[in-house]
């Protein structure tokens, strides 16, 4: 059975805390790793070059890993949901990878915030996930646009 759009919010929620962990750890360790030095302040936030993708390496590892390995991120296990193939079948890594870009493609909305204002980077990545999750309302397989591009579907199970 399709998973309802309520139930994945939900399970979007609870991989947030997985998220802000990972995020948390890895930032950490990295600060740790350059002395203190991995943030200056002078005059603005600046970070070193490598620690943004580090952070998207890592997260996306993370997700990869656990669709992979079971169909299930942390947050999809208490609501009993199940990332397939439209066949039913386990995930391969190419499919997962498209899942993952196309899921993340928002974010590349973030870059608005040289042009514009932080603030208008965030409304553009929060309103294009609305729209990619809006997708579900309207496909017969309660599909997300990011599940449409991959051919893949969340399913409740149990």
């Amino acid at each position: 059975m399709p998973a309802t759009l309520p139930r994945r919010l939900l399970a979007l929620f609870y991989d947030l805390w997985a998220v802000i962990a990972i995020v948390a750890t890895v930032g950490y360790i990295c600060q740790r790793a350059t002395g203190g030095q991995l943030i200056a302040t002078a005059g603005h936030v600046e970070t070193v070059w490598w620690y943004q993708p580090l952070q998207g390496l890592v997260l996306s590892a993370y997700f990869l890993a656990s669709w992979l390995r079971g169909g299930q991120t942390l947050g999809m296990r208490p609501w009993r949901l199940r990332l397939v193939r439209l066949d039913g079948g386990k995930l391969g890594f190419a499919q997962a990878v498209i899942r993952l870009f196309a899921g993340a493609a928002p974010l590349l909305l973030l870059e608005l915030a040289r042009v514009f204002s932080t603030a208008v980077a965030l409304w553009a990545v929060l309103i294009a996930w609305a729209i990619w999750f809006a997708w579900t309302l309207m496909n017969p397989r309660r599909r997300a646009l990011h599940d449409v591009i991959a051919g893949t579907e969340v399913i409740r199970i149990g």
